[in-house]
């Protein structure tokens, strides 16, 4: 692991993982390292800060539960032992604890944990021991591969993003960050399984299987849960997706067994419970918060949702009909003979209302349905792209939406694929969905030219991205949310929500140490 993980920049994560043991969702402590001068911020479940130095390190590897530093006079180390204990050989000055941490210290070595679960006799476990335990499932994933720095950051995150199985949640579960999210995300998980399953293929089917865990007994899947509560709206549907990518890593017709009545009744619940206006288009939950129109689309803020009014959706449409395919896939293989006709001809018609009633001839691309005025909008998004991944798209359409991807006028940014056309850009900002790009789109736009056969367009689109995510891990050592179509502004200084202001909340700045963006960089590398 030598000259690797060894970029010390702020928002890093540190936590013990589910991978090696059982975790805590209330209680487990949970680190991130600072911005303004090495040291570890404890941000669950209380607070203190473990100073290390005012100057950056010389030497340093930190990984998502052990890190090791070296400075002109001192050289200090640090592990996991679990949930509730970090142990630290080394100098270090621990400031500004609550009473929610646990201080203990002796000759060198320092034991700091959870208050409610503090066990002072771990101070003299060995240290040596701690971080070979931790490292080893990195270790033996990354054994003989030669991949670059952000490739290893993408593991060691998305070891950090797994808590083990606790209340309503029966299995081994993911969360795009352990702070400030912490909660299990419907989509979120599906794109950290899918990169996952390149790493632990049996991990992988958990991150699955722990969203189903969390389904209403009306169907409904939500948007996020807590191993004791769950969101009352859903997210976009891509379960089917995510199981099937999964299945072709380890095939095990017990696993589409297991999930096949809930995948059905989740995308009936969607289908009977988004349509308020019944002409078969899908249209997400619309809230009144001017900065999050529409949380249940995944795409906050988007411009999309400006006016606060029921749309059809291209990418919930979009969405819906690949899972409805991949659902017909699915029956056949399990011999549902009725099933298999059922979901072709939901994928069928709702391909043919997505051309129908989303496609603009005159400039070539798909927009939302206004059911109101029953018009397309005039915002051109890059859900504009996600017919592709369903083939609602002719051949020759496919075509057309690859020209818009290095138009100028439209999303030929230096980035694609931008969250908005440049054509819009009285809707445009440095904020999230208005402009910003987004790994998890790109990797669904480059999966739909791939469809078609245009494998040049989604390399393309797969190079620009993951040379932008390896671009800021070099600088700040950490995977961020989103990033500038234009290449202006680096991610720590982009808006999030109408400001970038990390000293009110982390919710106004792009996220660092994000989960689908080190999962799906592991799949797109690999």
């Amino acid at each position: 692991m030598k000259n690797i993980l060894n970029i010390w920049g702020g928002g890093q994560l540190m936590a013990f993982s589910g991978v090696d043991g059982k975790t805590d969702y209330e209680n487990g402590l949970v680190l991130r390292s600072s911005f303004k001068t090495t040291a570890l911020d404890v941000k669950i479940p209380g607070n203190a800060e473990i100073f290390f130095s005012t100057e950056k390190p010389s030497q340093l590897y930190l990984s998502g539960d052990v890190f090791s530093m070296g400075f002109e006079d001192n050289s200090v180390r640090g592990a996991f032992l679990d949930a509730f204990h970090l142990l630290i050989d080394g100098k270090c000055e621990i400031r500004n604890e609550d009473e929610k941490i646990r201080i203990l210290s002796k000759g060198n070595k320092t034991l700091l944990g959870t208050a409610a679960f503090f066990r002072p006799e771990l101070l003299d476990a060995d240290i040596s021991e701690a971080i070979e335990k931790r490292n080893s499932w990195i270790d033996k994933i990354l054994k003989g591969r030669k991949k670059k720095g952000a490739f290893y950051k993408a593991v060691s995150q998305t070891k950090t993003q797994v808590y083990s199985p606790e209340g309503t949640i029966k299995h081994r579960w993911t969360t795009p960050d352990r702070w400030p999210h912490r909660q299990i995300w419907l989509w979120d998980s599906v794109f950290h399984a899918i990169g996952i399953r390149h790493l632990d293929a049996s991990l992988a089917q958990d991150a699955i299987l722990a969203v189903s865990d969390v389904q209403c007994e009306d169907g409904l899947i939500p948007l996020c849960a807590s191993p004791y509560g769950k969101s009352a709206v859903t997210q976009p549907p891509v379960l089917a997706l995510g199981t099937k990518l999964v299945n072709e890593m380890k095939p095990d017709k017990n696993f589409i067994k297991e999930l096949y009545p809930k995948l059905k009744n989740y995308l009936e619940w969607d289908m009977k419970n988004r349509d308020t206006d019944s002409d078969g288009l899908l249209e997400w939950h619309i809230a009144q918060h001017v900065n999050c129109r529409s949380g249940e689309s995944g795409m906050d803020n988007s411009p999309r949702f400006d006016a606060a009014l029921n749309l059809g959706a291209t990418d919930f449409n979009s969405m819906i009909a690949l899972e409805c395919e991949i659902m017909a896939e699915f029956a056949e293989e399990l011999n549902f003979t009725e099933d298999i006709a059922y979901w072709q001809g939901k994928h069928k018609e709702l391909c043919s209302l997505m051309n129908r009633y989303f496609w603009d001839t005159k400039s070539g691309f798909y927009y939302d349905w206004n059911n109101s005025s029953r018009s397309r909008t005039d915002v051109m998004a890059s859900s504009g792209f996600l017919p592709l991944i369903c083939g609602a798209a002719t051949q020759e359409q496919a075509k057309i939406l690859a020209g818009h991807i290095k138009n100028p006028e439209t999303f030929g940014t230096e980035l694609p694929v931008a969250s908005i056309a440049k054509c819009c850009g009285k809707y445009y900002q440095k904020d999230m969905w208005r402009g910003p790009v987004w790994v998890n789109i790109n990797w669904l736009i480059a999966m739909g030219f791939r469809r078609y056969g245009m494998n040049e367009i989604s390399r393309y689109i797969i190079e620009k991205t993951t040379g932008e995510i390896e671009k800021y891990y070099d600088i700040n050592g950490t995977l961020f949310e989103f990033f500038d179509d234009r290449r202006e502004i680096p991610p720590p200084e982009l808006l999030r929500k109408g400001k970038c202001a990390p000293e009110i909340s982390p919710t106004h700045q792009a996220l660092s140490d994000y989960g689908w963006t080190a999962s799906l960089y592991i799949d797109m590398r690999t």
